[in-house]
């Protein structure tokens, strides 16, 4: 049996209010309860008004009053206390100001932690929970002592986000410090050091007038997240927008509305158009995908864009020439048939790209998420300065490209940040392709920033031509 004793003490409406709460998630494991009082207190007399209304309310509660005359009271429980009112009172004040001593040494160790504030966007996305148990993990981060987990989704039913926050706090990963969720741009983007934008907007299936609203969507979201993103996240913030659809121009539209933000800190990832490029030499070259290095991807990473392979190559290959685990080989002066290069190996990483859209959500979220992660390594410094990686920046002026247009380039990092590679041979052809991928680009964000869908169409319609 469990008794409730709510003695004759003073205690205020929120304390009601809770007893009310308690009882109510737990009064049907509960055999009995008990009120007990001086018949002339007005702690009494409130008590037994609550406890009718709970009786009231609560189909399974039940209660037993005992009213106690005032002289009898002292002496109810045969508990007597000799403590004299003032050394009670001096007490009760010693315990209060223990406690608050304790909440504010509280507060100081929480103000002492400084977590990473990372913000990932489309949370639901498949990719998300692929890429949670990394993030939290020393690897990616191996200098953070703790991290935020920021979880935003704009559409869909709150209680997926609820299931993510209570599986990702499940792994109880040491760094991890807290996980918030977020169904609207309220608080987005609020001390962001790192944000991984997986919104996913393209279907091929879909009709005309869907995609036109879809690609409104686009324009419309974008400005907004880079308005956010210009005013909350910190100056140092690292951005990367990631997925398979207008990815040049998602970026643009963050650039030109961030105006805070340096142009350094916002990449679009090409990583999986690089490892699709790499699993095919490694094919043609009997060699592991991961012994192909330094492929470069030129251009629109969701348009048309071309792979050169000046800087490619191989370890391990088994030819004529061979040497120890590090020694490497230019992939060009092993493949000879340039036509082959130039023509039918391009139209199969195309061909890839494509296919990989039709793959489950599952596949294409683990090339997605490893594709992240390599970049994150990078930009946190964990990576040679000899690596090359593909990624769409603002371009910084060369190869006479016009200002503002967001390209994928070859670029290397060194102590957290990226440059351009820029001593590369560009010939003429090479030079021909990068103004015809930039002045696409350019042509898309002057249409959609004047909200013209037929013109955009046309520009779509091209790009799938070449494709």
């Amino acid at each position: 049996m469990f008794l409730l004793f709510i003695c004759s003490c003073s205690y205020t409406d929120s304390d009601e209010s809770s007893i009310h709460g308690f009882l109510a998630t737990n009064v049907a494991r509960m055999a009995k309860f008990v009120l007990a009082g001086r018949s002339d207190c007005p702690h009494y007399a409130r008590a037994e008004l609550l406890a009718d209304r709970l009786q009231s309310s609560l189909p399974e509660f039940r209660i037993t009053k005992i009213s106690i005359l005032p002289h009898e009271w002292q002496d109810y429980y045969s508990v007597t206390s000799d403590m004299p009112a003032d050394v009670m009172l001096n007490v009760a004040a010693e315990n209060l100001e223990t406690v608050m001593n304790v909440v504010v040494e509280e507060q100081h160790r929480v103000s002492l932690i400084q977590p990473l504030h990372i913000w990932i966007s489309s949370a639901l996305n498949p990719t998300s929970s692929l890429l949670i148990p990394n993030l939290l993990s020393a690897e990616v981060f191996p200098r953070v002592s703790a991290i935020s987990l920021h979880l935003l989704h704009l559409e869909g039913p709150e209680e997926g986000l609820q299931w993510l926050k209570m599986e990702t706090e499940d792994l109880a990963h040491r760094q991890l410090h807290q996980v918030t969720i977020h169904t609207d741009l309220e608080q987005a983007f609020q001390e962001a050091d790192v944000i991984l934008l997986l919104d996913e907007w393209w279907a091929d299936d879909e009709e005309e007038m869907r995609r036109k609203r879809k690609v409104q969507a686009i324009s419309d979201r974008y400005r907004e997240y880079g308005q956010l993103i210009g005013t909350r996240a910190n100056k140092e913030v690292k951005v990367i927008v990631s997925g398979n659809s207008f990815v040049n121009l998602r970026c643009s539209l963050l650039l030109d509305h961030a105006c805070s933000i340096g142009s350094h800190q916002f990449v679009i990832m090409a990583t999986q158009l690089e490892n699709k490029a790499k699993a095919i030499l490694a094919k043609e070259l009997r060699v592991r995908t991961s012994e192909i290095t330094n492929v470069i991807v030129w251009g629109n990473i969701s348009g048309s864009f071309y792979i050169d392979l000046q800087c490619a190559t191989v370890f391990n290959y088994d030819g004529p020439i061979k040497g120890p685990a590090f020694f490497s080989q230019k992939v060009q002066h092993i493949l000879h048939d340039r036509k082959w290069l130039e023509t039918d190996f391009q139209d199969l990483v195309r061909g890839q790209r494509a296919a990989a859209s039709s793959k489950s959500l599952r596949a294409a979220a683990m090339m997605t998420a490893n594709g992240i992660l390599a970049v994150l390594k990078a930009w946190d410094g964990t990576c040679s300065r000899d690596e090359l990686f593909s990624m769409g920046v603002l371009c910084p002026g060369e190869f006479d490209l016009p200002d503002g247009v967001v390209l994928s380039l070859p670029v290397t990092f060194t102590g957290g940040k990226w440059s351009a590679l820029l001593d590369l041979t560009v010939g003429e052809e090479l030079r021909e392709r990068l103004q015809l991928y930039a002045n696409e680009l350019k042509q898309v964000c002057q249409v959609t920033h004047a909200h013209t869908w037929p013109s955009l169409q046309s520009v779509v319609n091209t790009w799938r031509l070449r494709e």
